[in-house]
């Protein structure tokens, strides 16, 4: 079939990822994985030694992909860094098919079903969310730097309350299926960065 070893596993875990954004992971089975990606039961295993396993490798490979999204959204590409940081959470407001959403989309999912499940995809999980932080704090402190952030808060706590905000305001907006708590994460990022709010029109 001409696929070589590296192309089926990521066959398998992209395959795995557009099922699991759907459903979540404990309500897929590998054999629906394994018959949308047209593998049979060995291929899996001689990549992944049981479905946990599985998870972690899933987990890891969208967050390198998200870390890579995020990097483009963050690199210093001309605008400030308070701009650059706007269109990270930006990009958490997009709806649909948008590779960033879906990967929000996917820690949303994942963070509370995975925590009490499998400690490895657990792990996994939280590496990737503390990278993102990294990168949030490196931003935040490139602010100071640029003159675009102003004030003397801590930069890192200051990420972290970020990245929680938008956590919980996409969670909210699952549940209620409309973005006010979107629109209201986004107030707040404006003012514990001290950033003028937008002008309407």
């Amino acid at each position: 079939m001409g696929h070589d070893f590296t192309d089926v596993k990521q066959h398998i875990l992209d395959t795995g990822r557009a099922i699991i954004v759907g459903k979540g992971f404990s309500a897929v089975g590998l054999n629906e994985i394994l018959a949308t990606a047209d593998v049979p039961k060995g291929s899996f295993y001689h990549y992944f030694k049981s479905k946990e396993s599985f998870g972690e490798a899933l987990v890891e490979s969208y967050v390198a992909d998200y870390l890579a999204q995020v990097d483009a959204l963050l690199k210093p590409d001309g605008p400030s860094a308070a701009e650059r940081l706007l269109r990270y959470w930006n990009s958490w407001m997009t709806t649909g098919d948008d590779q960033s959403a879906q990967c929000n989309c996917l820690v949303v999912k994942l963070s509370a079903e995975v925590s009490d499940m499998s400690e490895s995809m657990r792990l996994a999980l939280l590496r990737g969310t503390n990278l993102i932080i990294d990168r949030l704090t490196d931003c935040i402190l490139q602010g100071r730097a640029d003159g675009s952030i102003c004030g003397n808060f801590d930069a890192h706590r200051t990420a972290v309350a970020l990245y929680e905000l938008w956590l919980g305001a996409a969670l909210l907006t699952k549940l209620r299926r409309e973005r006010s708590a979107m629109d209201a994460a986004l107030a707040a990022t404006l003012g514990l960065l001290n950033l003028p709010r937008p002008v309407a029109g």
